[in-house]
């Protein structure tokens, strides 16, 4: 049986892609901007994540309490609303297209571990989110995972693996409902 050992954890391979002195600087700011609930400006917000390094096009609204583990590994359209509480845990890049709905307390988690391992070993995959998704509220996107153009992942449902275009998916693991159009 394969029990994972902690202690034998080591995923040094992996490259958060910036120096210990910028991602300290970056914890700072999105503890004091990005999650701080009293902080409610969108500009700001945007300001300091394009200058970690995301790429972000216009009329972005960033709501209070969104925590982003790796600007510089975020790629944000034009036409985006990102709600509360959405937590962006990209250790891989994250790419969200133009007119994405991402809802209140949404994960968008790039990191997993292999289980089968007793490493415990670290996997990563990137998250692409195309034009006209809607990520609902409490849903989960998993690594590897592309949302196609217009599919909806519905209120507390994990994507497991890629969405179809138009499709709306509900469940853990999110099945396919029917067509965003019928």
């Amino acid at each position: 049986m394969n029990i994972q050992n902690l202690g034998s954890f080591n995923n040094q391979w992996y490259s958060h892609g910036k120096s210990r002195v910028v991602r300290l600087l970056w914890i700072i700011c999105n503890g004091l901007f990005l999650q701080n609930p009293l902080f409610v400006w969108s500009k700001p917000k945007l300001w300091l994540l394009r200058l970690f390094g995301a790429k972000i096009g216009t009329g972005v609204v960033l709501k209070p309490q969104v925590s982003i583990k790796h600007p510089w590994m975020l790629s944000i359209g034009s036409q985006v609303w990102i709600g509360e509480q959405v937590w962006i845990d990209n250790l891989a890049p994250v790419v969200i297209g133009d007119n994405v709905c991402i809802s209140q307390g949404a994960l968008l988690l790039t990191g997993n571990h292999n289980y089968k391992k007793p490493e415990f070993d670290l996997m990563v995959g990137e998250i692409h989110i195309a034009d006209q998704a809607w990520i609902g509220a409490r849903a989960t996107v998993c690594p590897g995972v592309k949302v196609e153009r217009g599919a909806i992942l519905t209120v507390g449902s994990i994507a497991t693996q890629n969405l179809e275009a138009l499709g709306v998916y509900q469940g853990n693991p999110a099945q396919k409902l029917r067509s965003r159009l019928s």
